[in-house]
């Protein structure tokens, strides 16, 4: 699709929604895969100062139906493989204007609101730029955190926050229109509605690609594409690394610039595997965000990779990043504290949940991460874990993430999750899931490799071992599945 067919195109779909009544501050759910139409419905939104709402399109209806009756939404945009679920999500109670679906095949005459296939909504013949006057303050988004614990929540992000950092991340990462981006995260996802938004600002190319489970077919589009940049996961990138032909082909990838990494901590032994598998020429970012920045906070130049490779680098352009002890003052160099985070890409805070926002933004406009780091003497930042990761076994509070870096270093797993459950005896004890990377690994011979690196009471007392842990549609691990594995 090009620059021109896609604006043109989100004109006209903007056109029929500004007819059917949705307008400025009107949510608008956007319910598909990624594909080109999401592009131009998300932007058709944007134009006429509408909140875009983009939902996994694997939701199911248990899961959707609460977050429609919250969003209130003016109109969806969705697609055939959704038809289902949008039936059983209760429709009928909300007050939509509108139903644009991609090619539908089932019956919606039993529904007051009217449903438009997608190439009629885009048929008519206004391709000017909607007349609407949208304020840099106003609400451009509702992403929904991605869930891997607890209930999702709707961060509001207006469109100085999105353009803030979108400005940003195009700053640090050098990005041009000759850049050529293989994205595999979903768009709803907000690393992957960055992706979307700092090429379409630069004028470069997205490739879409929503087989990442075929990993070899992720390489040869990149390499017949002339791929300059890969983004993704933890697990993409140990993916990449131990289920697809990744090493084999390396020296076809010869426009790859750059890979970066976000979306949760990425062993040091996956790390450097990486930087062994990758042409040479291949520069890897690895980045710190969130959902309430707007996607990103930090990145570690490359650098400083192999010098700095635990770090997560220093504050992007217009962030300002802090290390806060328990009384909320500044910690010193190398003492522990709460990353805390300022800047014009922090959201306002949670759709319709102020328990939560008051939680996460002080009074002060700062979004507490609740990562624990540390900063060293020149300037750089490290997460060491989640507030919640720091679990009390026999007397012991041990780090789970020191426990999962352990259990990686030994070059065994592919990756691993490690956790606490109640136990009858110490009070609680250490169970690890993991992924191995031969099928004919057993749990004597990774403790032994383990004992190796860390204390005794550090090791696992339960060990399991599956050939995928359970993701998120984002690839992120999702916690919640873990634990409910055991």
């Amino acid at each position: 699709m090009s620059y021109e067919s896609l604006n043109q195109e989100s004109n006209r779909l903007a056109t029929y929604l500004i007819g059917k009544g949705v307008g400025k501050g009107d949510r608008i759910v956007l319910l598909m895969k990624n594909q080109t139409e999401y592009g131009v419905g998300y932007y058709a939104g944007l134009k006429i100062g509408a909140v875009m709402v983009p939902i996994n399109a694997n939701i199911t209806p248990e899961g959707l139906i609460p977050l429609l009756a919250e969003l209130d939404p003016s109109a969806i945009l969705s697609f055939r493989k959704c038809e289902e679920t949008l039936h059983r999500s209760g429709l009928d109670k909300l007050e939509l204007k509108t139903l644009v679906l991609i090619d539908p095949e089932s019956d919606w005459s039993q529904y007051s609101f009217p449903v438009i296939d997608w190439q009629s909504a885009v048929n008519n013949k206004s391709i000017a730029n909607p007349d609407s006057l949208v304020a840099p303050d106003d609400l451009a988004s509702i992403i929904y955190t991605s869930g891997s614990t607890g209930k999702p929540k709707g961060a509001m992000l207006t469109h100085r926050n999105i353009v803030a950092n979108t400005d940003s991340i195009c700053q640090y990462l050098k990005l041009s229109h000759s850049d050529i981006q293989m994205c595999a995260l979903p768009f709803h996802y907000v690393m992957g509605t960055s992706l979307l938004n700092t090429h379409i600002a630069v004028g470069g190319t997205i490739l879409i690609n929503n087989s990442f489970a075929f990993t070899a077919s992720v390489i040869k589009q990149m390499i017949e594409e002339k791929a300059t940049a890969f983004s993704g996961v933890p697990s993409h990138f140990a993916h990449l690394l131990h289920r697809s032909p990744l090493k084999k082909h390396r020296d076809r990838l010869t426009n790859l610039r750059y890979c970066s990494q976000a979306g949760g901590h990425m062993s040091r032994r996956i790390k450097l595997e990486l930087r062994e598998a990758l042409p040479a020429h291949t520069e890897i970012v690895i980045m710190y965000g969130a959902t309430e920045a707007s996607a990103r906070l930090t990145y570690l130049d490359p650098s400083r990779f192999m010098d700095k490779i635990d770090s997560i680098g220093k504050a992007i352009p217009g962030v300002t990043m802090t290390v806060l002890d328990e009384t909320g003052c500044e910690a010193g160099i190398r003492e522990i504290g709460e990353l805390v985070a300022s800047g014009e890409n922090i959201m306002l805070g949670y759709w319709r949940d102020k328990k939560s926002t008051a939680e996460k933004i002080d009074r002060f406009g700062r979004y507490h991460t609740g990562d624990m780091g540390y900063r060293d003497e020149e300037g750089f930042l490290y997460a060491v874990r989640r507030s919640d990761d720091l679990v009390k076994i026999g007397g012991h509070r041990i780090n789970t993430q020191e426990v999962e870096e352990g259990i990686m270093a030994t070059g065994l797993a592919i990756e691993v999750f490690v956790f606490s459950e109640p136990d009858p005896l110490k009070g609680a004890r250490l169970v690890a899931i993991v992924s191995p990377k031969e099928r004919n690994c057993d749990r004597s011979r990774l403790l032994r490799g383990c004992a190796e690196l860390l204390p005794l009471h550090k090791l696992p007392t339960d060990v399991r071992f599956v050939r995928f842990l359970p993701k998120t549609d984002s690839g992120k691990l999702d916690r919640d599945r873990c634990r409910q594995m055991i």
